[in-house]
């Protein structure tokens, strides 16, 4: 009786240690379909048979192909040769020379001219795991990944099969007909082409340039979106903002708070809160506090208006400013008007309608102000006042006004400053006349043309020609309401002496509201960009729709 407890024992213990050496993953086990030969050598290969010749294996929905395999049964595990062939539903397949497969752990290995493909995509290296429970493939020792137009390379990586979407870490390079992006950190959606790059990244394409720490790429539309230290360059222009969109296709990119478009061939800084740049009809539309500002050797010109424009090709560039348009050029010039517009070809300024310019100590106004640069010394030539010219200038030594006008005016600068003025038609004056500081009279007159002569931005002499007629009153004899003539508006509130004073307080808010969007996005930027709804519903033509969930789900 004893004896037969002992055996029972024995043979329960054998059972028990038998059934806890055989694997049971998740109640599948690898099964041998065919084999030309099986063999068993414990000498050789302990524990396991030897198969060669047409090998076909099954672990639920993974089929292997092979030449020669070692199969342990026991570990349900199996070590692949030649010809080797791992095909997963039609989510993957690999090819390579050599491969092991564990079936408890649900993980391959391949290696030796590695091929992986997977529906829109494949992948060449010399190492590749994948593990099924997961549905993660990844390698660390380069790759090509071929996705039709795409080709991608890069030291490591992995591709997730259920979203379809390769996450690359080290020096991935994606090369198509249209496009080179670089990056060390970019995630690939190989059905719809889209990429999101985190970190120093650059996408070269037809001559443009773009940089993003932080951005989103569609290689198949060619158009992305940038949020963090992003850039464009093309034709020697650089644009910048906090946040950027580009359309190749349209030539067409649009950047939102912050804005600054840098031009080196016309000597121009733009800036604003917002822009839309089409390169095609060499166009740039800004608004939210736009500022343009050209460079010359010696002075800089600023343009302000609630909207500009700049249009035209390199040294032939058209701006236009509407409404409320401003401008400063430095040191002591501003003028503003309901709209402006400059020719950079002619050097030709207009400032239309309700227009006033300053300039040194004197205020010209009239229907439309026109002021010519010349375009080779870029200095101040000339100026037109036309229709309803009048130019005031206050009494340096007492409280009144020189003044005259004119249909017409017509100044002369010399070395920037005016050194003369001429009005024209109906031309009118009052003159204030001094004798060693001493007021000794005041000159009202009439006649077709009036010659002003200035000497440090001062009237020093009034002339009267072509049928003059006028009076020198004493200043006593010459009542308060007769020294100004009809039209006197002076507007010297108005005037602007810094670029800072171009902007009225309205203008001024785009910089808090783009200051508070900077404090807003910042945590933001440091992540990499949030999956967008264009990648969530990706329709995949003819095929099951893509499962691809949100980074914060």
């Amino acid at each position: 009786m004893k004896t037969f407890f002992l055996n029972l024992f024995f043979l329960l213990f054998c059972c028990a240690f038998s059934f806890a050496q055989t694997p049971e993953p998740n109640g599948k086990i690898i099964k041998l379909l065919a084999a030309d030969f099986t063999d068993v050598n414990e000498y050789e290969v302990p524990g396991a048979k030897i198969l060669t010749g047409n090998v076909q294996m099954q672990h639920d929905s993974m089929y292997i192909y092979c030449n020669k395999a070692y199969f342990f049964e026991k570990e349900n595990y199996a070590k692949l040769f030649g010809n080797v062939r791992i095909v997963q539903d039609d989510t993957l397949q690999l090819n390579s020379k050599y491969a092991e497969y564990n079936g408890v752990e649900k993980i391959a290995y391949a290696s030796g001219n590695v091929v992986m493909t997977s529906p829109d995509s494949s992948l060449k290296s010399e190492k590749v795991y994948y593990d099924r429970n997961t549905g993660i493939a990844y390698y660390n020792d380069n790759a090509t990944i071929t996705n039709k137009l795409n080709t991608l390379k890069s030291k490591s990586g992995k591709y997730y099969t259920r979203e379809l979407k390769y996450e690359f870490r080290t020096q991935v390079v994606i090369t198509n007909p249209e496009n080179v992006i670089k990056s060390n950190h970019l995630d690939f959606y190989e059905d719809s082409g889209h990429a999101y790059l985190f970190g120093p990244s650059t996408i070269d394409n037809k001559g443009n340039h773009i940089y993003t720490e932080n951005g989103f790429y569609d290689t198949r539309l060619n158009e992305g979106r940038m949020i963090e230290n992003s850039f464009i360059l093309y034709d020697n222009k650089r644009i910048e903002a906090d946040e950027m969109f580009y359309d190749e296709k349209k030539s067409y990119a649009k950047g939102i708070n912050n804005v600054k478009v840098i031009d080196t061939i016309n000597n121009t800084i733009a800036t604003s809160h917002f822009a839309e740049v089409f390169r095609a009809n060499d166009s740039i539309f800004m608004t939210k506090k736009p500022l343009i500002q050209t460079i010359a050797e010696k002075d800089t010109t600023y343009f302000h208006a609630k909207n500009i424009q700049i249009v035209g090709p390199d040294k032939q560039r058209v701006i236009k400013g509407y409404p409320n348009a401003r401008m400063y050029r430095t040191p002591d010039m501003s003028g503003k008007a309901d709209s402006l517009h400059y020719d950079q070809k002619i050097g030709l300024l207009q400032l239309i309608r309700k227009p006033v310019l300053f300039k040194d100590e004197s205020q010209l106004t009239g229907d439309v102000i026109h002021l010519i640069n010349n375009v080779e010394t870029e200095k101040l030539d000339s100026l037109k006042v036309l229709t309803n010219a009048f130019v005031i200038q206050k009494d340096s030594l007492g409280s009144g006004f020189n003044q005259a006008k004119g249909i017409n005016m017509y100044g002369k600068f010399i070395d920037d400053k005016i050194r003369q003025i001429d009005l024209v038609q109906n031309a009118e004056m009052i003159y204030y006349v001094y004798d060693e500081e001493v007021l000794k009279g005041i000159d009202k007159g009439i006649c077709s043309k009036i010659v002003l002569e200035l000497e440090d931005n001062k009237i020093t002499t009034a002339t009267r020609m072509i049928n003059p007629e006028g009076t020198t009153y004493p200043p006593e004899q010459f009542p308060e309401n007769a020294r100004k003539l009809a039209g006197f508006n002076w507007r010297g509130d108005e005037r602007m002496y810094s670029v800072d004073e171009l902007f009225s307080d309205e203008e001024l808010k785009h910089d808090d509201k783009a200051e508070e969007e900077v404090k807003k996005n910042a945590k933001i930027s440091e992540m990499p960009m949030e999956i967008q709804d264009k990648t969530l519903n990706f329709k995949r033509s003819g095929k099951t729709p893509n499962v691809i969930k949100k980074r914060s789900e």
